[in-house]
């Protein structure tokens, strides 16, 4: 059963447990499994039935493009993390 790390600011949808473990062979299936054991999870992922665009899914280590179609392993990690800004170098007050 893939195991899941879940993200601090989505701790408190799993009773503050860091990972889970649900069934799934794809992303698609892991996040519905999110959905039904820690309701408000898939609204946190996904936006019109697309990983959204702030969140990215690595599956044992390496950032999927294929977002909900991503195959996962049974064995797999499954992590869904904070896409980092890139921000502006253009800094107010010189």
């Amino acid at each position: 059963m893939p195991t899941v790390y879940i993200p601090s600011l989505m701790q408190s949808l799993t009773g503050g447990k860091q990972t889970v473990q649900v069934e799934g062979s794809t992303v698609r299936q892991v996040v519905e499994a999110l959905e039904q054991s820690y309701p408000g999870m898939r609204a946190r992922l996904v936006d019109s039935g697309r990983i959204k665009p702030n969140i990215s899914v690595a599956i044992d280590g390496e950032v999927t493009t294929l977002g909900m179609l991503q195959k996962v392993g049974e064995n797999s990690e499954v992590h869904f993390l904070p896409a980092i800004g890139g921000g502006s170098h253009n800094r107010h007050g010189g």
